[in-house]
Protein backbone atom coordinates (compact mmCIF):
# COMPACT_ATOMS: atom_id res chain seq x y z
CA UNK A 1 0.00 0.00 0.00
CA UNK A 2 1.54 3.53 -1.02
CA UNK A 3 0.71 6.65 1.31
CA UNK A 4 -2.15 9.02 0.02
CA UNK A 5 0.05 11.58 -0.74
CA UNK A 6 2.35 9.16 -2.91
CA UNK A 7 -1.02 8.46 -4.83
CA UNK A 8 -1.79 12.10 -5.45
CA UNK A 9 1.39 12.72 -6.71
CA UNK A 10 1.37 9.86 -8.82
CA UNK A 11 -2.09 11.26 -10.27
CA UNK A 12 -1.45 14.36 -10.70
CA UNK A 13 2.08 13.93 -12.86
CA UNK A 14 0.30 11.62 -15.11
CA UNK A 15 -2.35 14.22 -15.63
CA UNK A 16 0.33 17.22 -16.16
CA UNK A 17 1.49 14.49 -18.43
CA UNK A 18 -1.99 13.97 -20.68
CA UNK A 19 -2.37 17.56 -20.69
CA UNK A 20 0.85 18.56 -22.02
CA UNK A 21 0.37 15.68 -24.74
CA UNK A 22 -2.38 17.61 -26.16
CA UNK A 23 -2.07 20.57 -28.49
CA UNK A 24 -2.77 24.24 -27.00
CA UNK A 25 -2.46 22.86 -23.49
CA UNK A 26 -0.09 23.33 -21.10
CA UNK A 27 0.46 23.14 -16.81
CA UNK A 28 -0.46 26.88 -17.23
CA UNK A 29 -3.73 25.88 -18.16
CA UNK A 30 -6.76 25.43 -14.61
CA UNK A 31 -6.11 22.38 -12.94
CA UNK A 32 -8.32 21.76 -10.30
CA UNK A 33 -7.00 19.97 -7.61
CA UNK A 34 -10.41 18.16 -6.72
CA UNK A 35 -12.80 16.73 -8.90
CA UNK A 36 -16.17 14.38 -7.80
CA UNK A 37 -15.76 11.11 -9.40
CA UNK A 38 -19.64 9.54 -9.03
CA UNK A 39 -19.73 5.88 -9.34
CA UNK A 40 -22.28 4.88 -11.57
CA UNK A 41 -23.64 0.68 -11.23
CA UNK A 42 -26.03 -1.46 -12.34
CA UNK A 43 -29.09 -1.82 -10.87
CA UNK A 44 -30.67 0.21 -7.80
CA UNK A 45 -30.22 4.10 -8.06
CA UNK A 46 -26.78 5.16 -8.32
CA UNK A 47 -27.88 9.24 -8.57
CA UNK A 48 -30.04 9.54 -5.84
CA UNK A 49 -28.92 13.13 -5.60
CA UNK A 50 -27.69 14.96 -9.18
CA UNK A 51 -27.87 18.26 -7.95
CA UNK A 52 -25.69 18.18 -4.81
CA UNK A 53 -22.11 19.44 -6.27
CA UNK A 54 -22.28 23.24 -6.82
CA UNK A 55 -23.14 24.35 -3.55
CA UNK A 56 -20.59 21.95 -1.52
CA UNK A 57 -17.76 22.85 -4.27
CA UNK A 58 -19.08 27.09 -3.17
CA UNK A 59 -18.97 26.16 0.55
CA UNK A 60 -15.45 24.81 0.30
CA UNK A 61 -13.93 27.11 -2.07
CA UNK A 62 -15.19 29.80 0.33
CA UNK A 63 -13.58 27.78 3.92
CA UNK A 64 -10.68 26.85 2.09
CA UNK A 65 -7.91 27.13 -0.41
CA UNK A 66 -9.10 24.32 -2.68
CA UNK A 67 -9.51 24.37 -6.03
CA UNK A 68 -12.21 22.06 -7.33
CA UNK A 69 -14.81 21.73 -10.09
CA UNK A 70 -18.32 22.29 -10.41
CA UNK A 71 -18.56 19.44 -12.55
CA UNK A 72 -18.40 15.81 -11.18
CA UNK A 73 -17.02 12.69 -13.77
CA UNK A 74 -19.61 9.81 -13.74
CA UNK A 75 -17.49 6.55 -13.70
CA UNK A 76 -17.61 2.59 -13.97
CA UNK A 77 -15.03 0.78 -11.84
CA UNK A 78 -14.01 -0.78 -15.27
CA UNK A 79 -13.11 2.97 -16.34
CA UNK A 80 -9.23 3.24 -16.86
CA UNK A 81 -9.61 6.83 -15.82
CA UNK A 82 -10.52 5.69 -12.46
CA UNK A 83 -7.06 5.90 -10.70
CA UNK A 84 -6.96 9.86 -11.54
CA UNK A 85 -9.79 10.16 -9.12
CA UNK A 86 -8.36 12.09 -5.81
CA UNK A 87 -12.29 11.33 -4.45
CA UNK A 88 -14.41 8.53 -5.82
CA UNK A 89 -18.30 8.95 -4.36
CA UNK A 90 -20.91 6.19 -4.28
CA UNK A 91 -24.23 6.82 -3.09
CA UNK A 92 -27.68 5.06 -3.30
CA UNK A 93 -31.51 4.26 -1.79
CA UNK A 94 -31.76 0.66 -2.72
CA UNK A 95 -30.13 -2.89 -3.81
CA UNK A 96 -27.81 -3.03 -6.61
CA UNK A 97 -26.22 -6.01 -8.76
CA UNK A 98 -23.29 -7.53 -7.06
CA UNK A 99 -19.72 -6.37 -8.70
CA UNK A 100 -18.00 -8.44 -11.02
CA UNK A 101 -14.90 -10.52 -9.70
CA UNK A 102 -12.49 -7.67 -12.17
CA UNK A 103 -14.52 -4.97 -10.62
CA UNK A 104 -13.80 -5.84 -6.91
CA UNK A 105 -9.85 -6.74 -8.06
CA UNK A 106 -10.16 -2.99 -9.42
CA UNK A 107 -11.52 -1.38 -6.09
CA UNK A 108 -9.71 -3.18 -3.78
CA UNK A 109 -6.51 -1.96 -5.84
CA UNK A 110 -7.64 1.55 -6.23
CA UNK A 111 -8.71 1.02 -2.22
CA UNK A 112 -5.08 0.09 -1.47
CA UNK A 113 -3.37 1.93 -2.98
CA UNK A 114 -4.16 5.46 -2.21
CA UNK A 115 -7.79 5.56 -3.11
CA UNK A 116 -10.11 7.03 -1.22
CA UNK A 117 -14.14 6.51 -1.25
CA UNK A 118 -16.89 8.30 0.45
CA UNK A 119 -19.77 6.42 0.03
CA UNK A 120 -23.98 6.97 1.62
CA UNK A 121 -27.21 5.53 2.16
CA UNK A 122 -29.20 7.98 1.22
CA UNK A 123 -32.54 5.91 2.65
CA UNK A 124 -30.72 4.92 6.13
CA UNK A 125 -32.52 1.81 6.31
CA UNK A 126 -29.87 -0.28 8.42
CA UNK A 127 -29.46 -4.16 7.41
CA UNK A 128 -31.76 -3.02 4.04
CA UNK A 129 -31.66 -1.90 0.29
CA UNK A 130 -28.42 -0.33 -0.20
CA UNK A 131 -26.66 -0.22 3.38
CA UNK A 132 -27.41 -4.39 2.93
CA UNK A 133 -26.02 -4.24 -0.47
CA UNK A 134 -22.65 -1.91 -0.54
CA UNK A 135 -21.69 -3.58 3.34
CA UNK A 136 -21.54 -7.14 1.45
CA UNK A 137 -20.16 -5.53 -1.41
CA UNK A 138 -17.00 -4.25 1.04
CA UNK A 139 -16.80 -7.30 2.67
CA UNK A 140 -15.82 -9.48 -0.80
CA UNK A 141 -13.69 -6.34 -1.66
CA UNK A 142 -11.65 -5.90 1.51
CA UNK A 143 -12.15 -9.31 2.95
CA UNK A 144 -9.76 -8.92 6.20
CA UNK A 145 -11.32 -5.40 7.21
CA UNK A 146 -14.46 -4.57 8.62
CA UNK A 147 -16.56 -1.13 9.72
CA UNK A 148 -16.15 0.32 12.64
CA UNK A 149 -17.63 3.51 13.78
CA UNK A 150 -15.02 6.04 13.39
CA UNK A 151 -13.72 6.96 17.22
CA UNK A 152 -14.03 10.78 18.00
CA UNK A 153 -10.23 11.76 17.90
CA UNK A 154 -10.34 10.62 14.39
CA UNK A 155 -8.81 12.57 11.62
CA UNK A 156 -12.27 12.98 9.84
CA UNK A 157 -13.68 15.03 12.63
CA UNK A 158 -10.76 17.59 13.12
CA UNK A 159 -9.32 17.86 9.42
CA UNK A 160 -10.91 21.57 9.02
CA UNK A 161 -13.78 21.61 11.12
CA UNK A 162 -13.74 20.38 14.81
CA UNK A 163 -16.91 17.70 14.67
CA UNK A 164 -18.88 16.82 17.37
CA UNK A 165 -21.76 15.41 15.19
CA UNK A 166 -22.47 14.39 11.78
CA UNK A 167 -25.55 15.96 9.76
CA UNK A 168 -27.28 15.49 6.53
CA UNK A 169 -30.92 15.73 5.13
CA UNK A 170 -31.57 12.93 7.86
CA UNK A 171 -29.80 12.15 11.20
CA UNK A 172 -29.83 8.58 11.23
CA UNK A 173 -25.92 8.06 13.10
CA UNK A 174 -24.11 10.85 14.26
CA UNK A 175 -21.43 9.44 13.31
CA UNK A 176 -19.31 7.57 9.85
CA UNK A 177 -18.49 4.43 9.94
CA UNK A 178 -15.23 3.54 7.93
CA UNK A 179 -12.85 1.23 7.08
CA UNK A 180 -9.28 1.61 8.14
CA UNK A 181 -6.13 -0.30 7.22
CA UNK A 182 -3.22 0.91 9.22
CA UNK A 183 -3.43 4.98 9.56
CA UNK A 184 -5.57 5.35 6.60
CA UNK A 185 -9.55 5.46 6.19
CA UNK A 186 -10.08 4.66 2.41
CA UNK A 187 -13.70 3.90 2.88
CA UNK A 188 -15.72 6.18 4.59
CA UNK A 189 -19.83 5.84 4.89
CA UNK A 190 -22.77 7.64 6.08
CA UNK A 191 -26.39 7.06 6.46
CA UNK A 192 -27.44 10.51 6.69
CA UNK A 193 -28.06 12.03 3.53
CA UNK A 194 -25.41 14.54 3.33
CA UNK A 195 -25.56 15.24 -0.25
CA UNK A 196 -29.53 15.11 0.31
CA UNK A 197 -28.69 18.34 2.21
CA UNK A 198 -26.06 19.46 -0.15
CA UNK A 199 -28.43 19.45 -3.12
CA UNK A 200 -29.76 22.85 -4.59
CA UNK A 201 -32.01 23.55 -7.53
CA UNK A 202 -30.88 26.16 -10.30
CA UNK A 203 -33.46 28.63 -8.75
CA UNK A 204 -31.06 28.37 -6.10
CA UNK A 205 -33.58 26.70 -3.70
CA UNK A 206 -32.91 23.80 -1.11
CA UNK A 207 -34.36 20.42 -3.00
CA UNK A 208 -34.57 18.90 0.41
CA UNK A 209 -35.09 19.76 4.35
CA UNK A 210 -33.70 18.42 7.12
CA UNK A 211 -35.26 16.41 9.54
CA UNK A 212 -35.76 17.46 11.92
CA UNK A 213 -32.82 19.59 12.78
CA UNK A 214 -33.65 21.75 10.39
CA UNK A 215 -31.52 24.48 8.92
CA UNK A 216 -28.45 24.10 11.41
CA UNK A 217 -28.38 20.30 10.45
CA UNK A 218 -27.67 21.72 6.77
CA UNK A 219 -24.93 23.55 8.24
CA UNK A 220 -23.59 20.58 10.01
CA UNK A 221 -23.79 18.84 6.86
CA UNK A 222 -22.09 21.13 4.93
CA UNK A 223 -19.10 21.12 7.42
CA UNK A 224 -18.81 17.64 7.47
CA UNK A 225 -18.60 17.43 3.55
CA UNK A 226 -15.88 20.17 3.51
CA UNK A 227 -14.18 17.75 6.57
CA UNK A 228 -14.29 14.13 4.14
CA UNK A 229 -13.02 16.22 1.07
CA UNK A 230 -9.76 17.87 3.47
CA UNK A 231 -9.47 14.05 4.69
CA UNK A 232 -9.02 12.59 1.60
CA UNK A 233 -6.51 14.89 0.17
CA UNK A 234 -4.25 15.49 3.60
CA UNK A 235 -4.72 11.75 5.32
CA UNK A 236 -3.92 11.83 9.03
CA UNK A 237 -1.86 15.20 9.17
CA UNK A 238 -4.15 16.20 12.00
CA UNK A 239 -2.30 13.51 13.99
CA UNK A 240 0.78 15.20 13.79
CA UNK A 241 1.87 16.17 17.24
CA UNK A 242 2.53 19.25 16.20
CA UNK A 243 -1.47 19.50 15.95
CA UNK A 244 -2.53 18.19 19.31
CA UNK A 245 -2.22 21.18 22.08
CA UNK A 246 -4.22 23.31 19.55
CA UNK A 247 -7.08 20.82 18.78
CA UNK A 248 -7.22 19.94 22.31
CA UNK A 249 -7.51 24.04 23.54
CA UNK A 250 -9.92 24.39 20.53
CA UNK A 251 -11.71 21.37 22.20
CA UNK A 252 -12.51 22.04 25.34
CA UNK A 253 -13.39 25.68 24.75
Amino acid sequence: MISRRRFLTMALSLAGGMILSKPGLSLSDSFPQLFFAQLKYRGGKWDPNPLFTEALIEELELRTSIDASRVRRVMELSDPDLFFAPFLYMAGRYAFEPFTPLERKILRRFLTYGGFLFAEDTVGAKGFGFDQAFRTEMQQVLPNHEFKRLPPDHSVYQSFYLLNSVGGRQKVNPYFEGITIDNWTPVIYSQNDLSGAWSRDRFGKWVNECVPGGEPQRKEAFKAGINIIVYALTSDYKKDVIHHPFIKRRQNL
